[in-house]
């Protein structure tokens, strides 16, 4: 095994490393940008060097493991992680690439190459095209890229009209997240479910899979809730498909963790499947695998099978010995937007709850946290399905299972693989994923509802996130009911807000943002002092303009924090501020937590948003001013709240709409392409800008018809959510 280690990664892949590596007895070496500087990741690490150019800088990253004295690198996923030319760079540096041959990358990460070398070996393909595409007769067809992953640059075209600008766009972002604009035209397969096959190589000619993951819960062909195993794949249909994957991955000579991956047409059981493509990789979602798969009763970390592997050791076992146990579910927590067609978010963490758990492989158990198998039960062959719990819980939180008469470690029902903090800055630079959730239970149902659970339990403030969409979605019936494909979340978009809503927490955030604004009582005795209304006659309201949920509402309040009339619209209600994060709205008292506006989680004052010191903070960082008018709040779900002032711009009736044509921004991002200048007539709908955010583009269009009096903005600039990229004088009736 190796001394030292380097991630050459960031964020909760880089820690998960981490924790493999500090488990093994391996020194890590993290490398980080300047914006990075204080990420967990870099705390986690036992050194850490600083990449001046980033983390694509390949002469950076080896220099990097020059200086720490790595002898192997660790890619991660994304960034280097599928680059045959680091891994060669890494081979004449004699340094270990942590992962397959170049060759095999090569083969493997072009999918036209790809395509064509699997189904020598027999395994089936989907129909597609390559070269000039601008001909393609059968619609409905998906656009690849053919060197991309992880559905970026993926469109689904729908005629032939549609196909020129589809070929533009997806080479436009091909270009610029894989640095090659080759594209495929494939057949698409309606209603699929995406199910792919996690295997495992060694240098000596083994090849093991380690049974499916079903992927098919995604928006925008990008995954949001992994399942293992999946609930469609019945035993005969597991055997062919990962002796599929054995062959695609014996094709190429390969070595290590990968992944190949799936599409299985829609129908009633399992039928036909076709070979999609190979990642060559650890995956975001190999946890689901981890905490099913056992090898000869033993939990497995493929992390350390990674290593293991690339020190030149076998793999040890063979495709009996493996098994399956129980199911696990994983949620991605995204910074997006959900509401805005999942565009991407940011901002700064100002507060942090996620829920306890047992500590992932590579993690030393606590007492609290870890759980054991029960002796005396039975599994079953891979092949022969799932096995479910035969012993008893413990305790809440602990499952016990069986595990062929030997007592072992079995982690408990939650966990979290994270690169967040308290601090974080989330920009438009990297991927939008924040961190995975993923629970274990003996049956599916279980592991669902535990999921769900845990996602109520994780609080994120600063930053808005997905967590609401993720817990209606594991709540839907289809997904219950383990009737998925990669088109469910559209088709069910708008019942899935729709149960985000919660009408009662709104209020309940409203009236606890309006107490917070509200100043505190004086603390001198003087009964003048106090804020609470007071005048000859009865109390005055005070008046607070909130916005919530793009909305602002007119809430008043008279009396002092711990005791007032809270009007939101026509309806009062008696509501106060307790103790420890709680606030009683009409008798009914719930915890909260808070942050923003000069205030720490717990609900504290800074005095109007300032330290101590006298410098504007939030959650104790730099902030500016009108950051001091945004509360987050957190009770079973979030929001952000957003004082107004008078005369604010948005106050103005339709300032905040675009019938006064004022085209802004959707996503946090950098302006592409300008497809205007000012003076041009331009009609409603009329395409005006791309944004593009973590290599996600947007076209932004004209709100109405007119002429185009200001565009502030031009290519390559950076702009803020909601910022203003031009204005339009609409059109003389």
């Amino acid at each position: 095994m190796f001394d030292t280690v380097l991630v050459a990664n960031r964020g909760e892949i880089a820690v998960r490393v981490i924790r493999t590596l500090r488990a093994l007895g391996v020194r890590s070496a993290a490398v980080h940008s300047d914006a990075d500087s204080g990420a967990p990741h870099v705390r986690a690490a036992d050194i850490a060097v600083r990449l001046p150019r980033g983390y694509l800088d390949i002469d950076g990253i080896l220099d990097a493991a020059r200086r720490s004295g790595a002898q192997a690198i660790h890619p991660g996923y994304g960034f280097l992680a599928e680059n045959a030319g680091f891994a060669r760079a890494c081979a004449e540096m004699g340094v270990v690439f942590v992962g397959p041959p170049p060759e095999a990358i090569e083969a493997m990460g072009d999918k036209i190459r790809a395509k064509e070398t699997v189904a020598k070996a027999g395994v089936p393909v989907v129909p597609g095209a390559t070269g000039d595409l601008s001909g393609w007769t059968e619609f409905p067809a998906l656009i690849k890229p053919s060197a991309g992953g992880g559905g970026k640059g993926m469109l689904l075209v729908r005629s032939a009209a549609e196909l020129p600008e589809a070929l533009e766009s997806a080479r436009r972002t091909a270009l610029a997240a894989f640095g090659d604009g080759t594209l495929l035209i494939e057949r698409f397969v309606a209603n699929p479910r995406h199910i792919e096959i996690q295997v495992l190589a060694d240098g000596f000619g083994n090849v093991v899979h380690l049974g499916e993951r079903e992927c098919s819960l995604q928006r925008r062909h990008q995954k949001i809730i992994e399942e293992a195993p999946s609930p469609f794949v019945d035993a005969a249909t597991r055997e062919r498909m990962g002796s599929a994957a054995v062959e695609a991955a014996r094709s190429v000579g390969y070595a290590g963790a990968g992944t190949v991956e799936f599409i299985v047409p829609g129908g009633e059981g399992p039928g036909e499947f076709f070979f999609m493509e190979m990642n060559t990789r650890l995956q975001v979602e190999h946890p689901v695998t981890e905490l099913v798969c056992r090898v000869a009763g033993e939990p497995l970390d493929l992390v350390e099978r990674q290593l293991r592997v690339a020190a030149g050791e076998p793999l040890g076992f063979e495709q009996d010995d493996v098994r399956l146990v129980g199911h696990a579910v994983e949620g991605r927590v995204y910074a997006e937007d959900p509401r805005r067609g999942f565009l991407p978010t940011g901002g700064t963490v100002l507060a942090l709850r996620e829920p306890a758990g047992f500590v992932p492989p590579g993690g030393a158990l606590s007492e609290r946290r870890q759980g054991f198998l029960a002796s005396g039960g039975q599994e079953q062959e891979l092949g022969q399905g799932v096995v479910s719990s035969g012993g008893q819980s413990r305790e809440a939180g602990r499952e016990l299972l069986a595990s062929g008469g030997r007592v072992s470690r079995m982690p408990t029902r939650v966990r979290v693989d994270s690169g967040l903090a308290e601090g974080v800055v989330v920009g438009s630079d990297y991927d939008p994923m924040l961190s995975k959730v993923i629970a274990w239970a003996p049956e599916r149902e279980g592991a669902l509802r535990a999921l769900g659970d845990a996602l109520g339990e994780t609080v994120i403030l600063g930053v808005p996130t997905n967590i609401a969409f993720l817990r209606a979605l594991l709540a839907h019936p289809e997904v219950v009911a383990g009737r998925l494909d990669t088109g469910l979340v559209e088709r069910h978009l708008d019942e899935l807000l729709t149960s985000t809503d919660s009408s009662d927490i709104s209020v309940f955030a409203l009236v606890v943002a309006a107490l917070h604004f509200h100043p505190e009582g004086d603390e001198s005795g003087d009964p003048w002092e106090i804020a609470d209304g007071w005048r000859l006659g009865e109390r005055a309201w005070t008046r607070y303009r909130l916005e919530a949920g793009g909305e602002i509402v007119d809430v008043r309040v008279r009396g002092t924090r711990d005791h007032a009339e809270v009007a939101v619209g026509d309806t009062v209600l008696t509501a106060g501020l307790g103790p420890e994060g709680t606030a009683t709205i009409d008798g009914m008292t719930r915890r909260y937590i808070i942050a923003g506006a000069g205030r720490s989680p717990e609900g504290k004052q800074w005095g109007a948003g300032r330290s101590p010191e006298g410098k504007q903070r939030v959650g104790g960082w730099e902030k500016s001013p009108r950051d001091n008018d945004t509360l987050w709040i957190a009770s079973g779900q979030t929001w952000s709240v957003t004082l107004h002032h008078p005369g604010d711009p948005g106050d103005r009736a339709g300032a905040s709409r675009t019938g006064d044509g004022t085209v802004r921004s959707p996503m946090p991002g950098t302006v592409l392409v300008v497809k205007a200048a000012v003076g041009d007539q331009v009609q409603a709908g009329q395409p005006l800008l791309i944004v593009e955010a973590m290599k996600m583009e947007h076209t932004v269009t004209a709100p109405i018809a007119g002429v185009i009096a200001e565009l502030p903005v031009r290519a390559g600039q950076q702009v803020a959510m909601d910022a203003m990229l031009a204005a339009i004088t609409p059109e003389e009736a």
